[in-house]
C-alpha cells in the first residue's frame, strides 16, 4: 500500500525529476516508510512506500527489472502473490525480492496485460516498457486503489491522488460543470472518468490503459460480472445460497490476512464488520485488535454504536480500542479530513474514518473493513421499492438523487448549470446495459460498480491512507461478488435487506447484532449544523473566494443559513453541509 505518481512526455522532452518530487511529496502520508523515483528519458516514475509485504529494501519502488526491460510503480496488495510466484517460477522466472511487486512485473512479462485477470487484490500500477516505450496503467476491479490522470498532447501525469496532480502546476483547474451536476444530484458521486476539476480525470475501475509513445491509448475493461442466475442455479434453496456465500466470504477474509505485519479490524458494531471478526476468530486468529469510534450526540441522535461493538469485542475477546471524539476535537480535525480528500466527499463518515485511522495507525498498519456489503448484498432502503418498479429509472432517482434537475436550476448559478440532466442520463445509460435484467439488479450493479467506488471505497482509502494505514475490504473480493451477483434479488431483500448475508451471520455471530436496526457511522454534529460548525460553513461560503466562484444562487444559500435543519436530502444528508464541503475542499486545494 503506497502512493504512486509519474510523468510521460510525448513532445520529445525528458520527464522532470522536480515535478515527480513535488507529486511524491504530496503523497508522503500514503507512504511514510520510503521514497523513490526513476527518470529514464521521457518517462518518470515516483513512489512513496508503506511497508506491508517484504519489509526489506529489495522490494523498494519504483522497481526495475533490467533483464525484462520493465519498470513499475505499484500501489496496493496482490493477495495471491505467493501462488502466482510459484507458477511463474515453474515457467523459469527467478526472483530477487519476496513481495508482490516483483510478481506483477514477472506476470506482466509472462501474460501481458491479461495478467490483471489473475490477480486477487487491490491495485493501481504503471508499468513502463524500455524497448517499446509503451506504458500500461491498470486499476483493480472495484477501484479500491485510485489512479488520477491529466493528459494533453505534450504529456501525461498520473498519481494516487488528485491533489498530487495539482502539484505539477500544469493543469486546467476550472470546475467541470458536468461533474458539478453529478456532485449536487447523484449524492456527491462523480463517476469516472470525470472529477470536479476539468483538467484531471480518473481511470475507471477494472480498466487497463495502454499508452503509446505518441500519446494515443487504448482501454480494455477486464471484468464486468453478469447479474442473474447461472444454469442450474434455479434448483438452489435458501440454504444453498447461504452456503455458497459463506464459503466465498471465508476465502475472502482469509486472503486478506496476507501480510508481514499484524492485521486488525475496524469494528463498527454492524453485521458486516462483526462477521469479519467472527470469521477470523473461527480461523484461530488470536489477540485480534479491533477499533470503534463515537461522537457527541446532537438533535436527539446518538453519536455512537458502542453497545454493539462492545458486545462483539467481549464475545470474541479481542483487544478492543474504543475512541470517543468530543465536539471540540471534531472541529479541530475537520480541516485535516477535508485536506485528505482526493475529491470532495460529502459523507459524514469521512471525519469518523479520518480520526479512527489516526488512532488505529498508532497500533497497527493493516485493517480489514466491512465496506461493500450493503451494495453487494442489498442492504439499503431503496432496493425493496425497486422490486416492483415499472419505471426503474424513476424509482431509483426518487430514492437516491439529492435533488431533481429542475430544482438544481434554482440553486446553482445559471453559468454553472449543465445543459442537460447529465446525472439522470448517466443512470439511464447504465440501466440500459445488458447483464442486469430486473430492476433490483440494475440498482445493485450501478451501486456496486459506480456509487461504491466513488463514495465508500474512496472514503476508506483516502482517510486510512492519510495516516499510513492500509484498509482491506473482503466484501469486495471479486469471486465473492461474482457469487453474490448470482443470488436472486428476493434472497437478498429478505429480513429487511441483506437476507442471505444475515443467514450467513447467524452461523457465526450473536443474533443481537444481526437483528438490530440498521446503523450508520453517526456524526450528528455535521448533519444538524449549529454553533461553531455553522459559523465555519458560513465563513467559507461567504468568503471572497466563494463569492468569486459564484457557484450557488444567493437566495438558496440564504434559505440554507436561515434553517439548516429544514434542508435534508432524501438520503438524510444536510444540503448546507453538501454545498459547504465543496467550497471548503476547493479552498483547501488553493483553487
Amino acid at each position: 500500500m503506497c502512493g504512486i505518481c509519474g510523468e510521460i512526455r510525448f513532445d520529445g522532452r525528458p520527464a522532470s525529476p522536480d515535478t515527480l518530487s513535488r507529486m511524491a511529496a504530496c503523497l508522503e502520508r500514503r507512504g511514510p516508510d520510503g521514497v523513490g523515483q526513476i527518470v529514464r528519458g521521457r518517462i518518470g516514475l515516483g513512489h512513496r512506500r508503506l511497508k506491508i509485504i517484504d519489509l526489506s529494501d529489495k522490494a523498494e519502488q519504483p522497481m526495475v527489472d533490467p533483464a525484462l526491460g520493465l519498470s513499475i510503480a505499484f500501489n496496493g496488495c496482490i493477495y495471491n502473490y505467493p501462488e502466482l510466484r510459484q507458477e511463474l517460477q515453474a515457467l523459469g522466472y527467478s526472483f530477487f525480492s519476496h513481495g508482490d511487486t516483483e510478481v506483477i512485473l514477472k506476470a506482466f512479462h509472462a501474460w501481458g496485460k491479461d495478467c490483471v485477470k489473475r490477480f486477487h487484490g487491490m491495485f493501481a500500477f504503471a508499468i513502463a516498457e524500455r524497448d517499446s516505450g509503451r506504458v500500461t496503467l491498470a486499476r483493480d476491479r472495484f477501484g479500491i486503489k485510485p489512479l488520477y490522470l491529466s493528459q494533453d498532447e505534450k504529456r501525461l501525469y498520473f498519481a494516487s491522488s488528485l491533489p498530487a496532480i495539482l502539484q505539477t502546476r500544469d493543469v486546467d483547474k476550472s470546475i467541470d460543470r458536468e461533474a458539478l451536476h453529478h456532485y449536487m444530484t447523484f449524492h456527491a458521486v462523480v463517476p469516472p472518468p470525470l472529477t470536479i476539476i476539468k483538467g484531471v480525470r480518473k481511470l475507471p475501475p477494472a480498466t487497463v490503459r495502454v499508452v503509446e509513445v505518441d500519446g494515443s491509448f487504448s482501454d480494455e475493461v477486464f471484468w464486468a460480472p453478469t447479474f442473474g442466475m447461472r444454469p442450474g442455479d434455479e434448483k438452489r434453496s435458501s440454504e444453498d445460497w447461504r452456503d455458497l456465500v459463506i464459503d466465498e466470504l471465508k476465502k475472502a477474509v482469509r486472503r486478506r490476512m496476507v501480510a508481514d505485519v499484524p492485521v486488525g479490524v475496524l469494528l463498527s458494531g454492524g453485521v458486516d464488520s462483526s462477521l469479519i471478526v467472527g470469521l477470523l476468530a473461527e480461523m484461530g486468529q488470536k489477540d485480534l485488535n479491533t477499533f470503534s469510534i463515537g461522537f457527541e450526540d446532537a438533535n436527539g441522535e446518538v453519536g455512537n454504536e458502542f453497545v454493539y461493538s462492545d458486545l462483539i469485542a467481549e464475545h470474541y475477546g479481542t483487544r478492543h480500542h474504543k475512541i470517543f471524539v468530543p465536539g471540540s476535537e471534531l472541529m479541530e480535525h475537520l480541516p485535516g479530513a477535508i485536506g485528505a480528500m482526493s475529491e470532495p466527499m460529502v459523507s459524514y463518515d469521512n471525519i469518523g474514518f479520518y480520526l479512527l485511522s489516526r488512532e488505529v495507525s498508532k497500533h497497527i498498519k493493516v485493517v480489514q473493513s466491512g465496506q461493500g456489503a450493503d451494495e453487494v448484498f442489498g442492504g439499503y432502503h431503496w432496493y425493496p421499492p425497486m422490486r416492483q418498479a415499472s419505471d426503474p429509472l424513476a424509482a431509483y432517482s426518487k430514492a437516491f438523487f439529492d435533488r431533481s434537475h429542475e430544482t438544481l436550476k434554482s440553486q446553482l448559478s445559471p453559468e454553472w448549470m449543465a445543459d442537460t440532466d447529465v446525472s439522470r442520463d448517466f443512470v439511464a445509460a447504465h440501466f440500459a446495459q445488458a447483464g442486469a435484467e430486473n430492476p433490483v439488479d440494475k440498482a445493485l450493479r450501478i451501486d456496486a460498480h459506480v456509487m461504491l467506488v466513488d463514495d465508500p471505497v474512496k472514503r476508506v482509502d483516502n482517510m486510512t491512507m492519510a495516516w499510513g494505514l492500509e484498509a482491506r475490504v473482503p466484501f469486495l473480493d471479486h469471486e465473492l461478488v461474482e457469487a453474490a451477483a448470482r443470488v436472486p434479488a428476493e434472497e437478498k431483500l429478505k429480513q429487511e435487506g441483506k437476507g442471505v448475508l444475515k443467514e450467513v451471520a447467524r452461523q457465526v455471530i450473536p443474533s443481537e447484532v444481526i437483528d438490530r436496526k440498521k446503523g450508520y457511522f453517526p456524526v450528528p454534529q455535521l448533519k444538524y449544523l449549529s454553533g461553531p460548525t455553522l459559523e465555519m460553513v458560513q465563513d467559507a461560503l461567504g468568503s471572497e473566494a466563494a463569492r468569486g466562484r459564484n457557484l450557488f444562487q444567493k437566495r438558496y444559500l440564504d434559505a440554507l443559513f436561515d434553517d439548516p435543519g429544514a434542508h435534508i436530502t432524501p438520503l438524510r444528508g444536510s444540503e448546507l453541509w453538501q454545498v459547504a464541503l465543496l467550497e471548503l475542499w476547493l479552498q483547501q486545494q488553493g483553487l
